[in-house]
């Protein structure tokens, strides 16, 4: 019931087509996720599970914009996110993540805690127990250049979703103008409302593109279209796709006749220097974070007779 449960969240399919996908997947959580969209019961689904978590995500940039890092710190209760003690602690520990020697995502509870006596586990320990909620520091992540170029960051709705991007630039003057400034905010913007999943077409690995045919194939059939015609059908559905999941390929959101690909050759030219999109990361608070819902138990109930 556990597997049913995270496979209704991540698709919202019925819970008798949730189950018996899971029968036809021998209980492997991944295939039951590609048999319900092959089904057509969703036509998209949560790369992890319920968004309910509360909490803040937040970034640090270098002052010479050479590195960033986002991080993550979750808390049980809205009204909690937001005291004072809290934002204090994830401000502080965004700190210790930019300075942290650890490979990105370690675990940062032995650091030293700024400004304390202790360290961030400890610290955090103490928070729990004066605010009388779990907290936890989920994730982290770090984005750096070498040579010309800069890291940008951007956080949205009050640290509900934020994103890094970096860049590359041909000379260190163009990364430190103006326009390559405006160019990397509207990028990390678009990174943010947008969520793209791969940097541009050619960094989508060859499985992915795979499974995605596999399942708009199988959603075809279910529509009853002819084997002859889903071939052709099914590649301009992957080529839309790639649009909807690369960055490079989207639709700019500010230049909607233009894609995030062609404005980033248009600043090149106007800076008289190359210019490259080199990573991006995206965090939105709580995802990928399971939790036990009252309406999951309710349909239980209701499909029990309870």
């Amino acid at each position: 019931m556990q597997q049913v449960k995270e496979l209704r969240e991540r698709t919202q399919a019925g819970l008798n087509d949730c189950r018996s996908a899971l029968v036809e997947a021998g209980g492997d959580m991944e295939k039951a996720v590609e048999v319900i969209l092959k089904r057509g019961l969703a036509k998209s689904a949560k790369r992890a599970g319920a968004v309910t978590t509360e909490g803040v995500v937040v970034a640090r940039v270098s002052d010479d914009s050479k590195s960033g890092v986002l991080v993550e710190v979750n808390i049980q209760t809205d009204f909690a996110a937001r005291n004072e003690d809290f934002l204090s602690f994830a401000a502080r520990v965004t700190e210790v993540a930019s300075k942290s020697k650890a490979s990105p995502g370690a675990d940062l509870g032995a650091e030293a805690y700024p400004g304390g006596s202790g360290t961030v586990e400890q610290t955090r320990q103490a928070l729990v127990a004066k605010l009388g909620e779990n907290i936890t520091v989920r994730r982290w992540s770090r984005l750096s250049v070498e040579g010309s170029g800069r890291v940008h960051a951007y956080v949205h709705m009050g640290g509900k979703v934020g994103a890094l991007v970096s860049l590359s630039t041909g000379t260190e003057e163009a990364a430190a103008t103006p326009e390559l400034d405006k160019f990397a905010d509207d990028v990390a913007m678009q990174i943010t409302a947008m969520d793209p999943r791969y940097l541009g077409a050619e960094d989508v690995p060859a499985e992915d593109k795979r499974k995605q045919s596999e399942i708009f194939d199988a959603q075809l059939a279910e529509e009853g279209k002819p084997e002859k015609v889903r071939a052709k059908i099914v590649e301009g559905k992957l080529a839309k796709w790639l649009k909807e999941v690369c960055l490079l390929e989207q639709q700019s959101v500010l230049e909607t006749e233009k894609t995030v690909g062609k404005l980033v050759t248009e600043l090149s030219a106007k800076l008289g220097t190359s210019v490259h999109l080199v990573d991006f990361v995206r965090y939105q608070r709580g995802e990928g974070i399971d939790s036990a819902g009252a309406d999951f138990a309710a349909e239980v109930a209701k499909l029990a007779g309870g």
